[in-house]
C-alpha cells in the first residue's frame, strides 16, 4: 500500500517507520526538514518538505495514488483540514486524523472523519492500570471499539464465553492458553492463566468490568 504520513513528530516518525518495516510505500510530509532526522537511517520511504494541507504538496507526495493517509501533526485544525482534503477531494480510501483535544474528536467523527485521540487513550490506559490490573487496552479499533486483553483470575475460572458476551457490545474473539491462541465457541470454559481478547464498545467498558466481577 502507498501511505502518506503528515507530520514527522514522535508519533508520525514512529508510524512511518513501522509502516515502512511492514513493507508499505511511505511518504512523510513535514514543514521542518530537520524533523526527518527522526526517521533514522533505515527508513526507506520518501520525504516532502511543506505544509500538509497545501494541495500542491499533497500532489507532490502522490496523494492521487495513495491508499491511506494519516495526519498526525500537533495541530487539530491542520489534521482536520488535511483529512478532509484527502477524503473529499482526493478520495483516499483510508484516512485517519490525530486529535490532541479530546472534545474535538466527537465533532470530527460526526463529520465523517476517522480520528484517534492519544490523550483519551492515555487517560483510559492509566486509569485501567491503576484500577483494574487484569485489563489491558491493546488497540483502538476506530472511534467506538477497543480490543482489550483480560487475564483470567479466580472470578472467571469455570465461566464460559457465553457468560462474558453482550451481543453487539462485548465479544470474546480469542483465547490464549499456554502460549497457543484459538477462536472459542460460546461454550468454551475459561481456565486459570488464560488471556482473553475481547472486542468491546467503548461505551460498554463498564459493563464488561461488571461481568468479569460477577
Amino acid at each position: 500500500m502507498k501511505i502518506i504520513v503528515v507530520g514527522c513528530g514522535q508519533m508520525g516518525s514512529g508510524l512511518a517507520q513501522l509502516l515502512s518495516l511492514r513493507g508499505h510505500t511511505v511518504t512523510v510530509i513535514d514543514k521542518d526538514a530537520a524533523a526527518f532526522g527522526r526517521l533514522g537511517p533505515v527508513f526507506s520511504g520518501q520525504t516532502v518538505i511543506g505544509i500538509g494541507f497545501d494541495r500542491d504538496i499533497l500532489l507532490k507526495a502522490g496523494i492521487e495514488r495513495a491508499d491511506g493517509l494519516a495526519s498526525v501533526t500537533d495541530s487539530d485544525e491542520a489534521n482536520f483540514v488535511v483529512a478532509r482534503l484527502a477524503r473529499e477531494q482526493f478520495r483516499v480510501p483510508r484516512v485517519v486524523a490525530r486529535v490532541v483535544e479530546p472534545r474535538k474528536a466527537e465533532i470530527y467523527r460526526r463529520l465523517g472523519l476517522q480520528t484517534i485521540s492519544t490523550t483519551t487513550w492515555g487517560v483510559n490506559r492509566i486509569a485501567n492500570l491503576l484500577s483494574y490490573a487484569e485489563f489491558n487496552d491493546l488497540l483502538d479499533l476506530g472511534s467506538d471499539v477497543e480490543l482489550v486483553e483480560i487475564e483470567v483470575g479466580p472470578d472467571l475460572v469455570g465461566r464460559t464465553v457465553y457468560n462474558l458476551t453482550i451481543p453487539g457490545e462485548v465479544h470474546v474473539v480469542a483465547i490464549n492458553r499456554g502460549g497457543q491462541s484459538f477462536l472459542p465457541t460460546g461454550g468454551a470454559t475459561f481456565q486459570a492463566g488464560d488471556l482473553l481478547y475481547c472486542a468491546v464498545m467503548t461505551a460498554s467498558a463498564d459493563r464488561l468490568q461488571a461481568l468479569v466481577r460477577m
